[in-house]
């Protein structure tokens, strides 16, 4: 075997191993570059990737999309552009979040928060009782499933919770947990102390409830984190090893 036809081997395999470089959607890239997201939201999306994220998610024009637990609504805010006039945008704010809410935002109606957004509708109750008004394409949530393990949202029942996403989703829709990464093996050790879990927790509950898991995405990896900090010690924060995982609700 000549060392030329090896090196042109070797060059096709590299190849053929390398992910392909997508092209970032034009609605996609017109959702991230909305004018009317404020300068705090935008300064994350170095950190936050909203263009990959919405790329994995799968949230197209006229998707019917859950964001769980939206906190300020940065993703909320990305994924109405996305869906465009023909999609729907739910906000799931859990009422347990309430008393945190009212200390961190005095006066705030979060039931006017996207207000700028006609095709965004905010839910409000428990955590146990969540459910959407129709049949979605996706439910999205981040950095927040380790808190549903948490004493504030107690007695959040995640197996109940799981199942109610399930019963959301349409066959074939799919649900995003993005999440700070605690190291292999603790399990639930972490959620309530430095705001972190095991994947393989997320893994085994979601999938419980009857969901596949078909992808995972390394965006927001970051080998050089420990995962024994907490995630807003000035050394990590907006840099943990994040995991984000899709499940699919089977078409049969």
């Amino acid at each position: 075997m000549s060392r030329h036809w090896i090196a042109a081997a070797f060059a096709i395999a590299t190849l053929a191993a390398a992910p392909a470089l997508a092209k970032t959607p034009a609605y996609v890239a017109a959702a991230v570059a909305d004018a009317g997201r404020a300068d705090a939201d935008k300064q994350l999306d170095v950190d936050r990737k909203p263009a990959d994220m919405v790329v994995f998610a799968g949230i197209k024009p006229g998707s019917r999309v859950m964001d769980l637990a939206p906190g300020g609504g940065y993703f909320t805010r990305v994924f109405a552009k996305a869906v465009g006039d023909k999609g729907w945008v739910y906000a799931f704010v859990p009422a347990e979040l309430d008393p945190i809410i009212a200390k961190r935002f005095p006066g705030v109606d979060i039931k006017k928060q996207f207000a700028a957004y006609p095709n965004v509708s905010v839910l409000h109750g428990p955590i146990n009782s969540l459910a959407a008004p129709e049949s979605l394409d996706v439910v999205w949530t981040a950095q927040n499933y380790h808190d549903f393990h948490d004493p504030f949202y107690a007695p959040a029942d995640l197996a109940l919770i799981n199942k109610a996403v399930y019963a959301a989703l349409k066959p074939g829709g799919v649900y995003v947990v993005l999440d700070h990464a605690a190291q292999d093996g603790s399990g639930l050790r972490d959620t309530n102390t430095i705001h972190r879990i095991d994947e393989a927790v997320v893994k085994k509950e979601v999938e419980a409830a009857g969901f596949k898991l078909v992808g995972e995405s390394n965006v927001l990896r970051n080998p050089k984190d420990p995962r024994d900090k907490l995630v807003f010690d000035a050394s990590i924060r907006h840099h943990t090893d994040q995991f984000i995982l899709k499940f699919v609700k089977p078409k049969h």
